[in-house]
This record gives structure tokens, C-alpha cells and sequence, in this order.
């Protein structure tokens, strides 16, 4: 069946029926001109992203399941980079009439996936017909204190929550692989590396899982989600904060999946860590004298970004990562 044969009406009760579990402080959820949500005593979070066909993915190695997931997560980790907590999601979804209902249900299994892993509830949204499958949520959550790109320090530590650079590595072997890897099941995929080293990295890009700040927020003085690239990101929370910064090169995790592939493909697994994006790992800094349990890979200067090699000498290296619209 397509989604011409349903109709917009008919796909509304499917949403509405998957999603049916409430949350006390759901006044009115879906099926009114606007969700009602309960005031809390705490800061009220807001964000949204967009997934368009041929943009942010690719439907010739990239399930509905792994779209809807990563959907959701994505805005989760925008939502975590604040220190916030998330609660609820609108969701918007508009393909063309043609789409099959099994990419429908798929899409909203793994929308379903994500909000049982973040402990989300969907208040509403919009259903759409477009000649492209365009994606967009939006996620609402709290926060009783708000974590800014604006608050670096000079002397400030810089942290990173986890491996960089898998993401893009990932996504290199699904343009070389050209086809979906089920991320569910251990399938084995065929590519001259073992499954064990590839996997992981595929599984980074497609399905992402944004890290929660709960253990170190409060001792966080700024902090952005790695959505870009470290080093555009860095950039960015630098440019906030009226600052500047300094890495070292060896500091910044790297996975033993990734310099093996990276060696593989002939590639430097540098330039997936540092212009890579969408590891959605977190970036983050910290007074000093504060114990923080994960990988310290710089600290914050007076101006200006530089990468340090191992004997300290600063290297020459631009900064990239993802923009829309760059040439």
C-alpha cells in the first residue's frame, strides 16, 4: 500500500495510535490545533532539526528505522548539549504520495526505538505530501541551569565525551558498500575488513546515540554537541565565548576501528577526527581544578586555534567540518 491509498487522515490515527502513552504533564496532546504542556519549575529547552532526502541521507545504504532514530537522536544531543533533561517531540514528516506505507511504519519503529531509549512522548506534529521525504522534530526538554556555547574561561580544560571522527569514517564504507547495513542483526557485510572493526563505525553514523552530561554538567563552564566537526565546533563555542583554544593532536581519542579502516582506505584518520561530523559526541570545558572523568584534549587561550603535535610544535591545519550552503 502507498501513502496515497491511506491518506493524510488515516496515517494521523496511525501516529496517534503508535503514540498513544501520556505523560502527567501532557495537558492536551495530539489530536488538538497544539499540544498543552504543564509549566515546570525549571528552563524550558527547545530545538529542531531537519533530515531531507539526498541531504542529510541517503536511501541507497540508510533505512526508514535508521532515519526515524537517528531523527530523534539528533535532537536529543541538542538538548543534552544545553544540560537539559528531554521530555516531548513534535514530529513532522512529508514524502511523496508514491511511498510505500511499509517506509512509513518503518520510519515511525524507529521514532518509536529513540523515544523508548531517551524516555520521549510525542505531542503532535504535521504530515505532508513533497516531491522529496523531508524530516523535522522538535524536542522540548528542562534544565535547571543552562549550559551555554558562552562560558569558556582562559585556563579552562577541554574535554570530549568519546571517540571522534567514526561517524565520517562510517559513512565512507556505506558509499563504498552502496547498500543498507541492518543494524539490528549481525548480518555480515561484505567488505574485505571483519565485520567487528566496521561495524561500530557504521553503526555511528546511522544510528548515533548522543551522550547524557548528567555525571560532569555541573562542572561544565560551556559545552556544544559535535554535529560538524570537532574543529568547527570548537570554533563555535570559542566564538561565544570570546576565546581561544589549543589542542593536542595525540590527546584526541581515536578508535582502534577507525585507524585500522582509516589504514584500509588509505585515508588519516585525523582528518575524519577533526573535519568529521555527526559523532554527536559532546564538547565541553571545565575550570581547572575540577576533577572531570573523560578525555582532556586541549585548553582554552586568550585567541586564535591551534593543533599541537606531539613535540608541541602547532601544525597547519584549516578548519573544516560541515556547512550548508559551502561551495
Amino acid at each position: 500500500m502507498k501513502l496515497s491509498d491511506a491518506g493524510e487522515l488515516s496515517l494521523l490515527q496511525i501516529l496517534r495510535k503508535r503514540f498513544s502513552k501520556k505523560s502527567g504533564d501532557i495537558l492536551l496532546g495530539i489530536g488538538d490545533d497544539c499540544a498543552v504542556i504543564g509549566a515546570r519549575n525549571a528552563k524550558t529547552l527547545l530545538t529542531t532539526d531537519m533530515m531531507i532526502e539526498g541531504v542529510h541521507f541517503d536511501l541507497t545504504w540508510t533505512t526508514p528505522y535508521q532515519i526515524g532514530f537517528k531523527l530523534v537522536s539528533v535532537n536529543v544531543s541538542d538538548i543534552y548539549a544545553m544540560g537539559g533533561r528531554p521530555k516531548f517531540l513534535l514530529l513532522d514528516f512529508a514524502a511523496g504520495k508514491h511511498t510505500s506505507m511499509d517506509f512509513f511504519n518503518d520510519f515511525l519503529r524507529g521514532i518509536g526505538k529513540a523515544m523508548e531509549k531517551y524516555r520521549l512522548f510525542l505531542v503532535g506534529g504535521d504530515i505532508s505530501s513533497s516531491e522529496k521525504i523531508m524530516l523535522s522534530a522538535t524536542a522540548v526538554g528542562y534544565a535547571s541551569r543552562i549550559i551555554s556555547r558562552k562560558g569558556a574561561g582562559i585556563g579552562d580544560k577541554i574535554y570530549v565525551t568519546g571517540n571522534i571522527g567514526d561517524s565520517a569514517c562510517g559513512l565512507e564504507l556505506l558509499k563504498r558498500i552502496k547498500k543498507p547495513v541492518d543494524t539490528e542483526r549481525s548480518d555480515r557485510i561484505k567488505f574485505p575488513l571483519k565485520r567487528d572493526i566496521i561495524f561500530p563505525l557504521i553503526k555511528k553514523h546511522l544510528m548515533p546515540t548522543p551522550r547524557n552530561p548528567e555525571r560532569f554538567k555541573s562542572n561544565a563552564t560551556s559545552m556544544i554537541d559535535i554535529s560538524d566537526g570537532l574543529l568547527i565546533d570548537l570554533s563555535r563555542l570559542c566564538k561565544e565565548s570570546g576565546v581561544g583554544a589549543k589542542i593536542y593532536l595525540e590527546d584526541i581519542p581515536i578508535s582502534d576501528e577507525l585507524r585500522k579502516t582509516s589504514e584500509y582506505l588509505k585515508l588519516s584518520p585525523l582528518e575524519f577526527a577533526l573535519g568529521g561530523g555527526e559523532d554527536y559526541e559532546l564538547l565541553f570545558t571545565a575550570r581547572p581544578d575540577k576533577n572531570v572523568r573523560t578525555f582532556c584534549i586541549g585548553e582554552i587561550t586568550k585567541s586564535g586555534i591551534k593543533v599541537l603535535d606531539s613535540a608541541g610544535r602547532p601544525l597547519k591545519i584549516s578548519i573544516k567540518g560541515y556547512q550548508h550552503f559551502a561551495s
